[in-house]
């Protein structure tokens, strides 16, 4: 499956027809892998003009930590921090994500430049998919909670079918979600193990394909399968972004895009030669 989305911005974003790197920009004091080093505005903007620079195909902006244990801050708070660096971004070429789960934090972002919503709460609040079918924007919907089926790809999977009916019921075009199995967002060890030795299963929703994302850069399912620190994990990471590829993914979202940008690209060109 492929779908050209027409952004509002003007750019075009291509999804399905090989994978995309997406690169992360924390704008954050406490990130779990680089809080703090890219908080300030000139620092972040420089930091997504590299990542652009790099390969990344887009840019994903976060102003709030979501690593276990983060300090919570207010819509105001979140917003203060994108003000100056999103309008700076619109002019990379590339597309804008906001990571956000605030409704009013991504109706402001996408006001200010970004192009796409990247909700980690996976659209639990319903006022977000009004947000993104007033803008027409693509959503990334994250699985966030604790297994509750037994099988943690049967779990995610209801997630996605809950989802697809949320937005269906709001008149949201539900070819413009791109779906996120959420690796270390409220699972074991063994259940992120699970979903990513899986990840071509969770491609196919009741017979039809999905979009799907991949964000595992640098998390501690890493450091308990490796042994690794932090600093130590990217080329663990970009294993694990080709094995994503491998599997069908159509995403992967990672901290260092120089290096796997060229793995990504060298794994599209093998399946196209």
């Amino acid at each position: 499956m492929e779908r050209i989305f027409t952004l509002r911005g003007g750019c075009k974003l291509t999804v399905g027809a090989r994978t995309l790197v997406m690169g992360i920009v924390n704008v954050t004091p406490d990130s779990f892998s680089d809080g703090g080093k890219f908080f300030a505005a000139e620092a972040a903007i420089n930091h997504a003009a590299k990542l652009v620079d790099d390969g990344a195909d887009i840019i994903d902006i976060g102003a709030e930590s979501t690593r276990p244990d983060a300090t919570l801050i207010t819509a105001d708070e979140e917003l203060a921090r994108l003000k100056e660096i999103l309008p700076a971004m619109k002019n990379f070429g590339v597309p804008i994500s906001i990571d956000t789960y605030k409704p009013e934090v991504a109706a402001q972002a996408l006001e200010l430049g970004a192009d796409i919503i990247n909700d980690v709460h996976g659209l639990e609040d319903l006022r977000m998919i009004d947000v993104a079918k007033k803008f027409g924007a693509p959503v990334i919907a994250g699985h966030f909670d604790k297994c509750s089926a037994g099988d943690i790809v049967a779990d995610v999977q209801k997630f996605f079918r809950r989802t697809t009916a949320n937005c269906a019921a709001c008149g949201f075009d539900t070819t413009k979600i791109i779906f996120d199995p959420g690796i270390g967002f409220g699972k074991t060890y063994d259940e992120n193990l699970t979903l990513i030795r899986r990840l071509n299963e969770l491609k196919t929703l009741d017979g039809r394909e999905i979009f799907l994302m991949l964000g595992v850069s640098r998390k501690s399912v890493i450091g308990r399968l490796t042994g690794f620190a932090v600093d130590e994990r990217d080329e663990a990471t970009g294993a694990l972004c080709v094995h994503a590829a491998g599997a069908g993914v159509d995403i992967v979202r990672v901290h260092n895009v120089a290096m796997i940008a060229k793995m990504i690209r060298t794994i599209n060109l093998l399946k196209e030669a």
